[in-house]
């Protein structure tokens, strides 16, 4: 086996290609197993040349090695059939293509401005009597709702709900590429209503913790809930372009992956940290891996955005016997930083439900009433916090997003739980007064 091109390609330029590229490469050989030796090499060059792998390829950030290196990547794929680039990233020094692994391989080879080659992998919407457990409510009543602060949904799009009626200012396609509101799944419809519907269909009873706060929806899952890095890449790029024209001030990202590599070689969290350096507050999902140790999810391993976890409250507003959320994943992180950053209610919260979406249709028994659905998850929670944040964004619009985070730290109460289990605690929005 280690007489194969791509195997020695892969031993070569090992430091070059991230943990998932290696074994997508080498597990072109697995057919081998059945064809007899002498097929091996003409079964070689055809796989070389007819498989495309989806990639992202990062460039060294010194000079105009960017430039250059697109320059040479486009150059050297243009004498590949199969081989395009997709998507150029402003904010950070990437590209995602879809190439064969000769094409790969004549990158490796003669690309010179190439620091990493990232296997373009698969992200998931992590799912598995909210806004009074965060004690919201007391913000609410005094006037602080969210108003005129924008949260943008990072996830499987929106459904134009009553409860967000005249607040959806902004809606981006980057799986369909259609240009009015939707959700064929219904995830991100649910997160939408977690950080701010404001409950006009059910009376003000199922009500997220920023009622008046405006939603922008980024669609980058597909129907069934799932996308690349590439697609979130350029859904977190989409909102740092438009922060201002739309006033996006909040990112809702309650999907993720596992974290296979540090959190500095990590493209989705560059790109998330590059949107908090922008003056965007990143509120994200922990995962719901848990109760293990060491299962923090990409890019909630960043320790510069909001990592949150899922309590369980149990159904009952009273906070006294609320407890951890047994799936919300725990750290510390891949690097050893102990993460989640807090806890907010992630079990079975009721929301704003989709109709018509795979998920409607996939768990009937999830419906509340005509329009609201509950569902549990690590997703539940992000927006929750994320609607916490446009309160303290209300109250103190010129906060940079490390006071905002600062301020939900010092409001969160330690429960007695370990840190990679609760982070700084459970967060009460009612000591941000």
């Amino acid at each position: 086996m280690f007489g194969f091109s791509m195997v020695k390609m892969v031993r070569q330029h090992a430091n070059k290609l991230d943990r998932s590229m290696r074994l997508q490469l080498v597990n072109l050989y697995r057919p081998f197993k059945k064809v007899p030796c002498f097929l091996h090499s003409t079964l070689e060059n055809r796989l070389k040349k007819r498989n495309k792998l989806p990639v992202i390829i990062e460039f060294y950030e010194e000079g105009d090695a960017c430039t250059l290196g697109l320059e040479q990547v486009h150059q050297i794929l243009s004498g590949h059939r199969k081989c395009a680039v997709h998507h150029q990233f402003t904010s950070i020094p990437f590209c995602a293509a879809t190439i064969t692994a000769n094409g790969i391989e004549d990158l490796l080879n003669n690309c010179t401005h190439i620091k990493k080659i990232h296997h373009d992998r698969e992200v998931k919407a992590l799912l598995d009597k909210a806004s009074p457990s965060i004690r919201a409510d007391v913000l609410n009543s005094s006037g602080v709702t969210g108003k005129d602060v924008t949260i943008a949904i990072v996830d499987t799009g929106i459904y134009p709900h009553d409860d967000l009626k005249g607040r959806i200012t902004a809606f981006k396609d980057l799986v369909n590429e259609e240009t009015d509101a939707y959700d064929d799944n219904g995830h991100g419809t649910h997160c939408a209503g977690d950080a701010a519907g404001n409950g006009f269909l059910s009376d003000g009873k199922y009500k997220g913790p920023a009622p008046e706060a405006n939603i922008v929806g980024v669609k980058v899952l597909d129907k069934m809930g799932s996308g690349s890095l590439s697609a979130v890449i350029a859904g977190v790029q989409w909102c740092i372009d438009n922060k201002d024209k739309y006033g996006i001030r909040i990112i809702s990202m309650s999907l993720g992956s596992e974290a296979t590599q540090p959190a500095a070689e990590d493209p989705v969290v560059k790109i998330v940290e590059k949107a908090w350096q922008q003056g965007l507050v990143v509120c994200v999902a922990a995962g719901n891996e848990g109760p293990d140790d060491n299962t923090i999810s990409s890019p909630g391993i960043s320790p510069k955005v909001i990592t949150v976890g899922a309590m369980d409250d149990l159904n009952t507003v009273d906070r006294s016997d609320d407890i951890p959320a047994d799936f919300s994943s725990r750290g510390p992180t891949i690097d050893g930083l102990t993460q989640p950053d807090l806890l907010t209610p992630g079990v079975n919260i009721v929301s704003l439900r989709a109709p018509g979406s795979y998920l409607d249709k996939l768990s009937k028994s999830s419906r509340v009433d005509e329009d609201y659905c509950s569902l549990s998850g690590t997703s539940m929670a992000t927006p929750i916090c994320a609607g916490a944040a446009a309160l303290v964004l209300q109250q103190n619009p010129d906060l940079s997003p490390d006071e905002v985070k600062e301020k939900l730290l010092d409001s969160a109460e330690d429960w007695g739980f370990p840190g990679n289990t609760q982070g700084k605690g459970y967060l009460d929005v009612s000591k941000l007064i």
